[in-house]
């Protein structure tokens, strides 16, 4: 959500933090600011796009420091302007802090501390830091911050000044993250690894409650009690080109179109001589043998694998799978059994409600596997096995090649778990691991249909009435149903085009009373158990005027006489189809909002990795 950078270093601080923050800006923002330290902190924020800010900096003969802390906001506490952004400052202005996540007891906090004679400028939770470090304040930095930490409560990464230690950038984090990135007489604070780039590649992840003393020199990691912690320090491991638009005018076109290298990686790393190597899990043969229910629990784009997720575990391992949203699980009071396994999975590996999740299968002694893509994130630390997607950074709010290499690690754990439980005779699980390595080369094939789906989204824009144009149905069947939910959701988060998925049988339970003359429906049908049944719902919609699209296996030319439009898939197994279909549909959203004259890469009122409830 929020971005936070940090500079401690021999050289003018507000450059790096305006070219931090704007490498941040793919996680979603509506005002930014920065704070920097020389001889008094100056503090320069406003609202909208860091343009703004930019110009704002350079209005004020630039803003002079060696020290400095900035951030990009999304809106929590308090409406997104000028005074509510951060940084913000004590009363004295000894105390200048940024920070993500939220403090769930500032209210309390608040009125204590105006009883006590404190007067707040903004409306955020965030400013109750700035003026309780203040409050108590009693000369030893470190010391303050710890009785500060015993008092709030909630989620943080914070990033703190005090005018007393004019060398000295304080950092802490708790469900939040964090990393110190460690340079050549200079170090760094940032909310994410782009942000630093550009300057280093070697960095600490902060773990929870560890406190970080950031100088140009040095950086000393500590626990709650002041005791020592000693980090692995990481390499990035990607080219600083990953990072980077690479010629396409958004992010998002970039990462559609490495998902065959992304799924090449993900698959082909963990396949030899016909076999699946899960990363050395510490799941053992036996407790795969004996798992009696796995939980799937996830959020937004992830949730949606995990639902196709579901089809394909149970009809390979015949377990059976629940699917959680992971706001939802830990309030319903889920029935968790020790010879369970719960599944969670996150790209960015720090989204705060499947990281509750997590915590809540372990507390009841559930093993946890993860599938994520940030290496070392919090999610990855804190479960008992972690499986990597291995997809590249992703920087574009709206995943594309996340979502699909997170499909592409469940595909092998059904596949790996099938065949120890001896669920799947050995041919057929030969035959399913060669169509899911042809998976890469198929995904690139669906590109040569670019310029159709193109010209696909300019007309639906340019037909009908608006009701029609912004109304859109996504249909399915069975495994069809599972891609149809993230179709939907690339539709309406990037082009704010309203879309639904529905499984194709519920029509009639409703449904169909929205569907008037040219309305667009998206019929994805590539399963040849429920093809049939499909090919039914979309004559049921096209007696009522809709204009369907429809998506289909190679072959299944028949579709041609009942669909408007029809766009193939190369064939595969049907378990894996959810891969193919999702593609010509990023595509169609994508080019729905460049229609609309929508930003791609920052929809309004998103961020990419919320790590708040």
């Amino acid at each position: 959500m929020c971005g936070i950078v940090g500079y401690a270093g021999h050289e003018q601080a507000a450059p790096f933090l305006l070219e931090g923050l704007e490498k941040l800006e793919y996680r979603g923002y509506d005002s930014a600011g920065i704070a920097v330290f020389s001889d008094k902190v100056r503090t320069v924020k406003s609202q909208g796009r860091l343009a703004v800010l930019r110009e704002k900096v350079n209005a004020a003969g630039g803003v002079s420091g060696t020290l400095g802390i900035g951030h990009t906001r999304w809106a929590t506490h308090g409406a997104p302007n000028d005074i509510n952004s951060h940084p913000h400052s004590s009363m004295s202005r000894r105390i200048t802090v940024v920070h993500n996540g939220i403090i769930e007891n500032y209210i309390p906090l608040k009125e204590e501390l105006q009883a006590n004679g404190v007067v707040f400028r903004s409306e955020t939770d965030t400013e109750v830091v700035a003026q309780l470090f203040d409050y108590l304040y009693d000369g030893d930095l470190v010391g303050t911050l710890i009785k500060v930490l015993h008092r709030i409560r909630g989620s943080y990464a914070l990033g703190i000044l005090c005018t007393d230690y004019p060398d000295t950038l304080l950092a802490v984090r708790k469900d939040s993250p964090m990393i110190i990135g460690l340079g050549e007489h200079e170090n760094y604070i940032a909310s994410d690894i782009p942000a630093v780039l550009d300057h280093t590649r070697k960095y600490y992840l902060l773990g929870d409650n560890e406190i970080a003393l950031i100088k140009a020199d040095s950086v000393e990691l500590m626990d709650m009690d002041r005791k020592p912690v000693h980090h692995e320090v990481y390499t990035v491991d990607y080219d600083i080109s990953a990072a980077e638009k690479g010629g396409y005018d958004y992010f998002m076109m970039k990462e559609i179109k490495e998902q065959p290298n992304a799924l090449s990686t993900c698959i082909g790393s963990r396949v030899h001589d016909g076999e699946i190597t899960l990363d050395k899990l510490r799941l053992s043969d036996e407790r795969i043998k004996n798992i009696g229910r796995i939980h799937m629990v996830a959020c937004g784009s992830a949730w949606h694998a995990a639902m196709v997720g579901k089809y394909v575990i149970e009809e390979l391992t015949r377990i059976p799978v629940e699917v959680d949203l992971a706001s939802e699980f830990r309030y319903r009071r889920p029935i968790l059994s020790r010879n369970d396994l719960c599944i969670t999975i996150s790209q960015s590996g720090e989204t705060a409600d499947t990281l509750a999740a997590l915590r809540e299968a372990k507390a009841n002694d559930v093993h946890v596997l993860s599938i994520v893509n940030a290496v070392g994130s919090s999610i990855a630390r804190e479960s008992d096995d972690v499986l990597y997607t291995m997809a590249g950074p992703e920087i574009a709010v709206a995943t594309t090649k996340g979502y699909t290499t997170q499909l592409a690690v469940i595909y092998l754990i059904a596949l790996k778990f099938a065949q120890i439980r001896q669920t799947i005779r050995p041919e057929v699980f030969q035959s399913l691991l060669a169509d899911l390595q042809k998976l890469p080369e198929q995904l690139e094939s669906i590109f040569a249909d670019e310029d159709k789906i193109r010209q696909l989204a300019k007309d639906h824009q340019s037909t009908g009435t608006e009701l029609v144009r912004n109304n859109v149905f996504i249909i399915g069947r069975g495994i069809d149903y599972g891609a149809s939910l993230e179709s939907s959701l690339k539709l309406k988060e990037i082009s704010y085009v309203h879309s639904e998925a529905y499984a194709a049988g519920e029509l009639k339970h409703g449904t169909i009373s929205l569907i008037e003359p040219g309305t667009l429906v998206i019929a994805v049908a590539t399963q040849d158990l429920l093809y049939e049944k499909l090919i039914s719902n979309v004559k049921e919609v096209k007696a009522r005027g809709a204009h369907v699209i429809a998506i289909v296996k190679e072959g299944c030319t028949d579709a041609e006489t009942v669909a408007d439009t029809v766009l193939y898939i190369p064939k595969t197994a049907d378990l894996f189809t959810s891969t193919l279909t999702v593609v010509p549909m990023q595509l169609f959203a994508y080019y729905t909002a460049i229609e609309l004259g929508c930003d791609v890469d920052k929809p309004r009122n998103l961020a990419k990795s919320v790590t708040v409830e």
